[in-house]
């Protein structure tokens, strides 16, 4: 197929983009932090860093990790922790001084975590200290030599750093106790990095950057390759794409997703650094009140969300009384943006809410709705700069215009493969260079992308990937179940939430009992919302559990 969307890109938007523009992210930043110097770089807390305050901690940090902890070129290096002013610092930090950085959600169990720090092979682990005790379970069990552990005040300067470090300790109780022999503090490994400068390394487009982890197409969580040119791609790709409103040196980006999810990642912390913008980063997004105070407190011109995050904050009667006055851009991802939400944001804010769709696996974004759009329209958009978009059908074949199908993506975004999983990665990635996403979609004739249905039994939670097979191998562990199955169910918050049908062995099994041990082995927004007994489940005739009847008896219960 021709790229019939071309004709609908927003005018001034390039094409192509040439990744040769830059070397690697770390050529990206160098020439940012030089160019916006005296420019402010980051926020939190009250807290502001300059690009030149960007630049020196994280050359501190590279060349603690360079001479301090010897670590030579490619090491993995795991960051465990919120949005914070040390996070962009570690971050940089690492890929200054060549090595991959692994994103960890700070929230994981014990068995989460332990089977990421194990895939990865990761040598070094940075992580807050609210999260240490999980971490200490897991320790011995995992190739990780160094520690290295961070107060959420550390960067805040003297005397705040130390208070707000008293009151989450003493105070709010925040932080578990925990023991890890040998640890360093994070404020220390700086100061032992400032004592020389790091060591260049020359560092090209075939490294990796990311080992960021997804489940996939399967419920197994693999590090999806994300090489240095992929990341580049990216940039330049959603950079062209907001090019006509984003000024360069002007802009304040609200950071509430966190920046280790892909899309906060590049989208924020990556694209918009590039272009000199202020990062005001959100610790704590779920603190409505608190969020919004903080909104106001900056001239905000740019926002990126989840649509459960823009429906919880036009939910807070606050967020009315924001100045919008210098609003320019807001972007949806991670999950479908409702046309209720989009359409009362842009009545609240008086600006459109563009939905975007990506994966891990490309970077992420593959498609972005044009800036210029009048209103929401039900689309994820059109494919970004030098990217191609085929929908496929079963055997592989294109379909013609307007009819569903797989879509799969082709373009210098998309991921290198899976961390040491050739044949996952031979499951996803064909010879001609396609990614088939999982995703059913089809093509409108001015090449719009809309998504129909989801192939895969992926769950998404608040634009979370949740995967039935580990929640029901999860599940399936605890002593008096006999048979489980877990489906998604349309959620009015979440967009989606877990429902797990459980065949018991032991009569006395009840709810809470499930749900108390998924919390133990499970993250949050994994942890079933909805628990229903049967005597038996939907089975082939080979034996296995039919999650589509499952699925289909819901959508029934809903319909009567």
């Amino acid at each position: 197929m021709e790229k019939i969307w071309l004709k609908s890109y927003q005018a001034g938007v390039a094409h192509e983009i040439d990744i040769n523009t830059f070397q690697s992210v770390v050529d990206v930043f160098e020439k940012s932090v030089q160019k916006f110097r005296d420019r402010p770089a980051l926020a939190n807390m009250d807290k502001i860093l300059s690009y030149g305050d960007l630049d020196r901690l994280s050359a501190d940090f590279a060349s603690y990790l360079q001479h301090q902890l010897k670590l030579p070129k490619g090491s993995r290096v795991a960051v465990m922790m919120p949005n914070l002013l040390q996070y962009p610092v570690c971050v940089f930090g690492a890929l200054r001084a060549g090595l991959t950085v692994v994103n960890v959600n700070p929230l994981y169990t014990p068995r989460e975590l332990e089977h990421q720090l194990v895939d990865a092979g990761v040598d070094t682990i940075v992580i807050l200290e609210n999260f240490a005790s999980v971490l200490e379970e897991v320790l011995p069990r995992t190739p990780v030599k160094h520690v290295v552990v961070t107060a959420i005040g550390d960067l805040l300067g003297f005397p705040r750093a130390q208070l707000v470090n008293f009151v989450v300790r003493k105070i709010k109780k925040m932080v578990p106790a925990w023991r890890i022999p040998g640890h360093q503090r994070f404020n220390d490994a700086l100061a032992l990095g400032s004592r020389q400068a790091p060591t260049p390394v020359d560092i090209g487009h075939d490294d990796i950057a990311f080992l960021q982890y997804t489940g996939g197409t399967t419920g197994v969580a693999k590090g999806a390759m994300l090489l240095h040119s992929n990341i580049i791609a990216n940039m330049l790709q959603a950079g062209e794409w907001v090019k006509p409103v984003v000024r360069e040196g002007q802009e304040v980006i609200i950071t509430a997703l966190p920046l280790y999810h892909i899309f906060s990642l590049t989208a924020n912390l990556m694209v918009f650094t590039e272009v000199g913008a202020l990062n005001v980063l959100i610790t704590n997004p779920r603190d409505i009140p608190g969020f919004v105070k903080e909104i106001k407190k900056y001239p905000v011109t740019a926002m990126t969300g989840v649509n459960t995050l823009f429906n919880a904050l036009l939910h807070s009667p606050d967020f009315a009384t924001v100045d919008f006055s210098t609003w320019r851009l807001a972007l949806g991802g991670g999950m479908a943006v409702q046309k209720a939400v989009a359409d009362k944001w842009s009545q609240v804010t008086g600006v459109i809410l563009a939905e975007a769709y990506g994966l891990t696996e490309t970077s992420p974004a593959a498609c972005i709705n044009p800036l210029d759009m009048p209103a929401y329209n039900g689309t994820i958009g059109l494919p970004v700069p030098s990217t191609e978009i085929q929908i496929r059908d079963t055997d592989g074949n294109e379909v013609p215009l307007g009819q569903s199908g797989e879509l799969c993506i082709r373009g210098p975004q998309v991921m290198k493969g899976y961390w040491n999983r050739p044949d996952e990665t031979a499951k996803v990635i064909g010879p001609d260079g396609y990614l088939a996403t999982g995703d059913m979609a089809l093509m409108t004739p001015d090449g719009y992308v809309k998504l129909v249905d989801r192939k895969k039994d992926m769950i998404l939670v608040s634009g979370f990937n949740v995967y039935p097979n580990e929640i029901e191998d999860v599940v399936a562990a605890m002593p008096g179940v006999l048979e489980v199955a877990c489906i998604g169910v349309p959620d009015e918050h979440s967009g989606e939430a877990v429902k797990i049908f459980v065949v018991r062995k032991d009569p006395a099994l009840n709810e809470d009992s499930i749900k108390q041990y998924c919390r133990h082995n499970l993250t949050g927004y994994k942890v079933p919302r909805h628990i229903e007994f049967r005597d038996e489940l939907p089975k082939t005739n080979v034996g296995k559990i039919l999650r589509r009847a499952l699925r289909d008896q819901e959508v029934g219960k809903v319909a009567a």
